[in-house]
């Protein structure tokens, strides 16, 4: 036969009805309710958890078919999905509690140890660490060193925190660290809150100060200083994350958490980074666009690269030329490259005044061709001329002069008003 001991608590049987489970509930609460009887709250407890249990379809089907095992596991045989997570509801509910007059099984409600896994530990949190590196660092790899400050268990007390048999069970939460109050929101609705145990702070446990480690305090941690070799490989890119396995802090019963390294790349004076490409900016004058240059690149490796360009071919202006496979190198496989991408920015002349004092804007015009003739010019006509102006001091002029044209326009507004109002 199946277990029934969650419809023994509310008194009926394994057929009942939702409505008359509900009912036995209600009476039962009413009955039991901690507001009369404080002495009964591990009852009413058991009472609430039943339920919550019996009132839930899936819960339900997975308790009539496997019993409270599944039902803390998570579900049984298969049979139980969407139970993930219910050992949560049930630690909510028991806080790892030690049964007080429950009569149904110490260590927890049913015998059940509630409040963490039967076989995994917790594990602590990660440590993050950001690591500002170059992009010649990220080129070439590198190799840091990270000075880190950790807490590690006690060796002196072994991570007790004081004598042999010198740990007592806090009698305020009966060693579970968290006490539970429950809160009246209405009829037959009860709000359960959590918190840490202030006696304990907790820990769920106590040591006398004369018992204490002399090395901890009865922290049971100490601080350690550790040297991490962080290794930077070729190619990496700006947030990837570098792990060092459990060499977080430590604290007693909990696997250490990981210490990871964050890479921050730093802006580079010459070059940008994009993907697995690099852009490098280059300003040439017009005679170079025209006529042909050479110039020489330092890369991140410190090598000189020598960029020609022939006579006849011409550069225009936002012009991007490929240095091909001259890029940031490929992680783990470093031989393997992007492209150097160059951007050429034309510099023109500021004038040539002096040409056409000397006549030779018509030799200029004969070698890159001859203007297009000048325009009809009609016999109504305004001419204009071109000035220098900056562009943004002239979008802060028209937005003064708007302010000012409000103003004139309220001030107009305003005077009617008041002409109105005598007129009134």
């Amino acid at each position: 036969m199946g277990d029934t001991r969650l419809y023994d608590i509310l008194g009926v049987s394994r057929n009942s009805a939702e409505g008359e489970i509900k009912r036995a509930y209600k009476k039962l609460a009413k009955e039991y309710h901690p507001d009369k009887h404080p002495e009964n709250i591990e009852k009413f407890k058991e009472i609430s958890f039943a339920h919550e249990v019996l009132t839930d379809p899936q819960k339900k089907q997975t308790y009539d078919r496997y019993g409270l095992d599944a039902l803390r596991e998570g579900g049984g045989g298969g049979g139980g999905g969407g139970m993930h997570g219910f050992e949560d509801l049930l630690g909510g509910f028991f806080g790892g509690g030690h049964g007080h007059g429950g009569g149904l099984g110490g260590g927890g409600l049913f015998g059940f140890p509630f409040g963490g896994g039967s076989s995994r530990r917790r594990k602590g949190e990660d440590t993050l660490h950001p690591l500002r590196v170059s992009l010649e660092d990220l080129y070439n790899g590198k190799t840091s060193k990270l000075q880190l400050s950790r807490n590690v268990i006690c060796r002196s007390c072994n991570g007790v925190g004081g004598k042999p048999g010198s740990r007592k069970q806090c009698r305020g939460c009966d060693g579970r660290g968290i006490k539970v109050t429950l809160r009246q929101l209405g009829p037959g609705m009860m709000q359960q809150i959590q918190h840490a145990c202030n006696d304990c702070g907790g820990q769920g446990e106590s040591i006398s100060e004369k018992d204490k480690c002399k090395v901890c305090t009865g922290s049971k941690v100490t601080k350690e200083t550790k040297i991490l070799e962080v290794h930077v490989d070729k190619g990496m890119k700006h947030g990837q994350k570098i792990t060092f396995n459990g060499d977080g802090d430590e604290q007693p019963g909990i696997e250490p958490g990981d210490v990871i390294i964050v890479l921050q790349e730093k802006e580079h004076e010459v070059f940008k980074r994009n993907g697995l490409d690099l852009v490098y900016f280059k300003s040439i004058s017009l005679t170079q666009a025209l006529c042909g240059f050479s110039f020489i690149i330092e890369h991140l490796d410190k090598r000189k690269l020598l960029v020609k360009q022939d006579p006849g071919i011409v550069i225009e202006p936002g012009c991007v030329r490929a240095v091909v496979n001259e890029g940031m190198p490929r992680q783990r496989n470093p031989y393997e490259r992007g492209n150097l991408f160059i951007k050429f920015d034309v510099v023109f002349p500021k004038d040539l005044n002096s040409l056409a004092e000397t006549n030779k804007l018509a030799l200029l015009e004969k070698i890159l061709g001859l203007r297009p003739p000048p325009p009809t010019i009609p016999a109504e006509h305004e001419e204009v001329n071109l000035d220098e102006l900056d562009p943004h001091r002239d979008d802060a002029s028209k937005g003064a002069e708007a302010y000012h044209s409000d103003d004139e326009d309220g001030g107009a507004h305003s005077g009617a008003q008041r002409v109105q109002c005598a007129q009134q």
